[in-house]
């Protein structure tokens, strides 16, 4: 038996194996002209990072840099020159670790070499000098001469790539024989900010919105406009100073790919890796942290660091709210926005019911007063799973000229923009007020750079910026209840006088759940602005209702009566064998077994035939039924077991269809396992409470649809042969 991963991980050559090879028949769309007609030499084909990357371990934007210096055209011809010479730099001077001593060696013989590596740099402070660690090439104590470290203080802290002239000349005495002849940061020397704010004028809205997100290498016609918001959501710490932000959201969403890959201002470190001397000051030796040197300081899997400091957390706390932190007696300011990335085991409507939405946070980091300095909370369950379509092979700015022009933009302030035609609410409170201003002021940078935008863009961005910092205050709410004292109203009024509410999307999916928890002694609903449905006193939360329950009676017995099916133990299932018989309608997954599986908590599907793609569906299908028919907070486990299609042309496409359908399920509250075995041959659906299914023939039991009412509905298609499902009651282990 095979675990589905390991299957396509099988099929699937990773980018260090192969070498990929840009598409250059696909039509250039009207905005890449327009793109390269208004920002020449600046913007580079997104795709062209697979087509030179080969087994180069760097990030996007070192590449992006390089084929912005030999790839930066629309010229077919051109592209493919400046990829070849791309592909053949990296070829000669990119230092692979596995090759580290072959290197060394070049240098010895050649006496001075080229190479591309990380650099990190230290202070010798017994001998008084700086000296520097090549990362892949794996050497230490070359020494750096004092002026170049000024110019790239990051090099003290996180490292950065360059490219770097070593030179070999031993020595008699216990120096090392490495010499650092030449050193040069990967990035752009400058950017001309007046072209840059003249050709934005030259985009509408929708437009100048799709080239950024082409820029961080999506693909927009993939994403709804707020997916768009979401996206170009986790670039505003880049933009904005001191900005707090969380994304948690099930995994594969892409959540770290920008602060690893999309500039050099930022610094991904992992959850667990978070000290006191690496995030802010070694007392020991007095050296600043990250906090100190980079735009972006990005937390990843934060949700699964367990280890508790609470002097971090404390110290932490501080600077999110008052932008310093204390060097012994000392204090110290510092601008780095601070981003907390992780992933969500649990669907909202689980977390709403059981917990909160920040849930899957540590203890020690699920304070109230830490939580509340938190700007913003990117509904990371909104996010797609990334797939191959989802990537962009459109034009966009190359990495390291957004970096440069977001950064500029840091100085700036666009938080007053909205104020010529909306205000916020007198209640709510300055933290609250401040969070709402880092964003949309962020937003209005990215979209609106000049800061000039019609009161309908305004308004889309300050209600998106509302809602995300809404949505974390409802969650401190819940966690400490003693800060319910003078409830804010979060909405904003127009210039008209009109009053508009704002509430989050899970608020408005789930309003039962989202206000459990709320306990209504003290809430006083005239200081809340009246009718308020945010903090009005909650309804009694409503049972479970199964699809199966609310749904008109469908016969479920040969005889085609038409007894209502209820998901009660009261409910007594048809038991024994139904036939049915070729040319047959009226059949469906709702009313043949659906009623059979509400109640349970774990289903085994096994079907050697969920090859194709309908048969996939078919299985999306029952699943859907599935998680219509359980609460909205339940969770459950479906494992389905079939085998490998033995057509190799169509190994993939079913193998990256069962993985997307894994990951759909997730979202609804079902975690599906999939195995492949080649030697199973009958089908069956057993359930933890009791019933087993004999399928026949499987699942697929239809003819192709044939007009839009059988596609919609498989109560109107023809069952295709004649099968037989038996049903039977079983044991329940206890």
């Amino acid at each position: 038996m095979t675990n589905l991963d390991d299957a396509l991980s099988e099929m699937v050559p990773s980018d260090a194996e192969g070498v990929y090879e840009p598409n250059f028949t696909e039509a250039e769309s009207d905005l890449d002209r327009k793109i390269n007609e208004h920002f020449a030499g600046s913007v580079v084909r997104k795709d062209l990072v697979k087509a030179v990357r080969g087994n180069a371990v760097v990030p996007g934007y070192v590449l992006e840099y390089l084929l912005g210096q030999y790839a930066a055209s629309d010229d077919e011809e051109t592209i493919q020159d400046g990829i070849d010479m791309v592909r053949n730099i990296l070829a000669a001077h990119y230092v692979n670790r596995n090759e580290k001593v072959l290197v060394q060696s070049i240098i010895r013989e050649k006496g001075k070499h080229r190479i591309i590596d990380r650099v990190t740099v230290d202070l010798n402070a017994k001998q008084d000098f700086y000296e520097a660690s090549f990362e892949n090439l794996d050497i230490k104590g070359v020494p750096i001469d004092a002026n170049t470290v000024t110019q790239n203080q990051k090099l003290l802290v996180g490292g950065v790539w360059c490219i770097c002239d070593i030179e070999y000349k031993p020595s008699d005495g216990p120096t090392e024989p490495w010499v650092l002849a030449s050193l040069k940061p990967i990035q752009i020397s400058s950017v001309d900010f007046d072209r840059f704010y003249s050709a934005r004028t030259a985009f509408t809205t929708d437009e100048w919105i799709d080239v950024l997100v082409q820029s961080i290498g999506l693909n927009p016609e993939q994403f709804s406009r707020r997916g768009k918001l979401i996206a170009l959501t986790r670039l505003i710490p880049f933009v904005e100073r001191n900005y707090n932000l969380v994304e948690l959201g099930p995994k594969g969403t892409g959540k770290s790919h920008t602060f690893s890959e999309l500039s050099p201002n930022g610094a991904l470190i992992s959850g667990g890796e978070v000290t006191v001397a690496k995030l802010f000051v070694n007392n020991a030796n007095g050296k600043l942290g990250l906090v100190g040197y980079w735009d972006v300081v990005a937390f990843d899997e934060f949700a699964a660091n367990r280890r508790t400091d609470q002097n971090l957390v404390n110290i932490m706390k501080n600077y999110m709210a008052n932008k310093q932190f204390n060097r012994g007696n000392q204090p110290l300011g510092a601008e780095a926005s601070m981003v907390f990335i992780g992933n969500t085991s649990h669907t909202v409507p689980y977390m709403l019911q059981h917990s909160d939405l920040f849930d899957e946070l540590p203890d020690s980091y699920r304070d109230a007063a830490w939580l509340d300095r938190i700007h913003h909370y990117i509904p990371g369950w909104e996010v797609s799973p990334i797939r191959s379509e989802m990537f962009s092979n459109g034009y966009g700015f190359v990495v390291d000229y957004l970096a440069e022009i977001l950064h500029s933009k840091r100085s700036e302030d666009f938080s007053d923009k909205y104020q010529a035609h909306f205000s916020l609410g007198t209640d709510i409170s300055t933290r609250d007020r401040d969070g709402i201003h880092k964003t949309f002021s962020g937003l209005m940078k990215l979209i609106h750079p000049t800061g000039i935008a019609t009161s309908e863009d305004i308004e889309e961005l300050l209600v998106y910026s509302i809602e995300g910092r809404k949505r974390v205050k409802d969650q401190v709410l819940r966690i400490d209840p003693t800060m319910r004292d003078n409830l804010p109203r979060f909405g904003y009024e127009d210039s008209q006088g009109v009053w508009h509410d704002v509430v989050t999307v899970e608020e408005n999916q789930y309003p039962q759940l989202y206000r459990r928890n709320w306990d209504s002694d003290g809430v006083d609903s005239e200081a809340t602005g009246g009718d308020l449905a945010t903090y009005s006193e909650p309804p009694a939360l409503l049972e479970s209702r199964s699809m199966a329950s609310i749904a008109p009676p469908l016969p479920i017995v040969p005889d085609g009566s038409d007894e209502p099916v209820l998901p009660d133990a009261t409910t007594q299932l048809f038991e024994g064998i139904r036939d049915f018989k070729a040319g047959q309608t009226g059949v469906s997954y709702e009313n043949v077994i659906l009623p059979y599986l509400v109640g349970a908590t774990q289903i085994t599907i096994v079907d050697p035939y969920i090859r194709m793609p309908h048969q996939v569906r078919n299985v999306g299908d029952l699943l859907g039924l599935i998680a219509l028919a359980k609460g909205p907070a339940d969770e459950m486990v479906v494992d389905l077991v079939t085998s490998q299609t033995d057509k190799d042309q169509f190994k993939k496409d079913q193998l990256e269809r069962l993985v997307a359908l894994r990951e759909a399920s997730q979202g609804f509250g079902i975690a599906l396992n999939v195995r492949l075995d080649d030697t199973i041959h009958d089908r069956s659906i057993v359930t933890d409470h009791g019933w087993r299914i004999l399928l026949g023939k499987g699942l697929d039991i239809w003819e192709m649809p044939t007009n839009a009412m059988a596609e919609a509905r498989q109560e109107f298609r023809r069952i295709k042969s004649d099968t037989t499902f038996t049903y039977a009651r079983t044991p329940v282990e206890v």
